[in-house]
């Protein structure tokens, strides 16, 4: 009986900590961007940041549109489409060229709290090394407090977004980046941008 209290206490500390896991919690956010769709809001702009247009919707759902994909001499699936599939509710939308982000809903953009340039000046003198593989760590497992600086493709600011909890993951659609802020999904997309330790700028 007690041996069967001890597996359970364990397995039951196994996923509360697998539950805190940025990774574990990403793949439940794609299946259920997958299966279900997110509440989210998709925006494109120009090259000089103006807002092209806006779409919401409870369903939504981003991909790499397959059907783009070139074919190498064997008749395989390059998998280098730069078409973006947004599927809306029932509609469809195909997007490739300008500069998109899409917020899943509870994310604020943070834009106009902070300035277009950033001057960082930090003294502290840790071993780069070190620093990169903590980073990936908790980007991995717990996320970090992090600031995100959005711009176009020529350097105009977009958005800014903030967190407690932030780590990065790749897309599978090419020059896409997806985020998870505190539980949220940003998704951006052909997009430059800078990702901060918060501490830096407060």
């Amino acid at each position: 009986m007690k041996k069967k209290w001890v597996v359970l206490v364990v397995l039951l500390l196994s996923l509360i900590s697998l539950s805190a896991c940025q990774t574990i919690e990403n793949l439940f956010k794609n299946a259920k961007e997958e299966w279900v769709g997110l509440k989210m809001t998709v925006r494109t702009f120009d090259e000089n940041a103006q807002l092209i247009d806006q779409m919401s919707g409870k369903s939504l759902s981003i991909s790499r549109n397959e059907e783009f994909d070139s074919i190498d001499s064997e008749g395989n699936s390059k998998a280098d489409s730069s078409v973006l599939k947004v599927t809306l509710g029932g509609y469809e939308i195909d997007h490739v060229g300008s500069s998109l982000i899409a917020s899943e809903d509870g994310l604020m953009d943070l834009f106009a709290k902070y300035q277009t340039t950033v001057d960082i000046a930090s003294a502290a003198q840790d071993v780069p090394i070190v620093n990169r593989m903590v980073s990936d760590l908790k980007n991995d497992f717990t996320g970090k407090k992090k600031i995100i600086l959005i711009r176009s493709q020529n350097g105009t600011p977009l958005a800014t977004y903030a967190g407690d909890k932030v780590s990065l993951f790749g897309s599978d659609a090419p020059k896409t980046s997806e985020l998870l802020i505190d539980g949220k999904r940003l998704v951006i997309y052909r997009c430059d941008y800078t990702i901060y330790d918060r501490e830096l700028l407060e």
